[in-house]
């Protein structure tokens, strides 16, 4: 986090440092570094507001894009789930199935007792859609497809769902809300003067949901959410062998070209991770 600050604060200024008449000469800034791509991402950000409009100097536009970048790298834990809180709110209305839905009664059936699981208050939604998915957000929300549930077992479900409250509770899905944070309407919403806790507009939550769907977990973040999930399956006495089953069927089916792309994406190397689930539930 120190060098996260300190990127940011090197970013805002080298915005303030602009220059009129000839130039001068000036030891350079040295570099700083940070994982995860966090500082192409803040780069990014603040080339974005360089360029001023009308009635708005270029030296007052970069010192507010440095600013506004500093703001938004400093963003807590807690607004990153009111901002996930947000985007679920606006996904929920165009896809979330009702209550009286047969698929949502599926999953209410398989989750009611996993709304308060390790330490976690989760909240599960069924998506009425022919993608193939199912995925989870920093604030607990895990939402699963209805075109996945159709190709899975109530134990493979179940697999699957442990694994994606691993994700959570590793704090994967807490890193890629920073990273699309920062990558889309972080500077706009470190702007205002209530930052994260007002009402993102819908834009900016479509972008920052976007950055989600289309950005991939490491494999070690993969492994920990596996073997998280196989650990969720024996501790509730569930079938454990589902999570190697459920693993085959969606490497089998990103073969099959059906709409399995974003899941792949997240969630590479299925036919892998099938064969290490498989070598686990052999150990003894």
């Amino acid at each position: 986090m120190k060098k996260l600050l300190l990127s940011a604060l090197v970013l805002t200024l080298a915005a303030c440092n602009t220059t009129q008449g000839p130039p001068t000469t000036s030891k350079a800034a040295p570099k700083t570094e940070a994982s995860g791509g966090v500082m192409s991402s803040l780069g990014a950000l603040a080339g974005a507001a360089t360029s001023g409009g009308s009635g708005s100097s270029s030296t007052d536009m970069k010192v507010g894009a440095g600013l506004d970048v500093l703001k938004a790298a400093t963003i807590s834990d807690a607004d990153l789930k009111t901002v996930s809180l947000q985007m679920r709110a606006r996904d929920d209305k165009k896809s979330k199935a009702p209550a009286g839905d047969k698929y949502a009664q599926r999953l209410a059936r398989l989750t009611a007792k996993h709304v308060n699981e390790d330490g976690m208050t989760l909240n599960f939604a069924v998506y009425r859609t022919s993608s193939i998915n199912a995925n989870a957000t920093a604030d607990g929300s895990i939402r699963v497809y209805s075109a996945l549930m159709d190709k899975m077992t109530d134990q493979e479900l179940l697999g699957i769902i442990g694994h994606e409250i691993g994700h959570v509770k590793n704090g994967h899905t807490m890193a890629r809300m920073r990273t699309a944070y920062l990558a889309s309407a972080g500077r706009k919403a470190a702007a205002s003067g209530s930052g994260v806790a007002g009402a993102l507009a819908d834009s900016d939550l479509g972008a920052i949901g976007e950055k989600l769907l289309n950005s991939q977990f490491s494999q070690s973040q993969e492994t920990e959410a596996d073997d998280y999930g196989l650990a969720f399956m024996k501790k509730y006495g569930y079938d454990a062998k589902a999570m190697e089953s459920a693993m085959r069927k969606i490497a089998a089916l990103g073969g099959a070209q059906t709409g399995l792309d974003q899941m792949l994406s997240s969630h590479p190397d299925a036919a892998k991770r099938a064969d290490r689930m498989r070598d686990k539930l052999a150990q003894k």
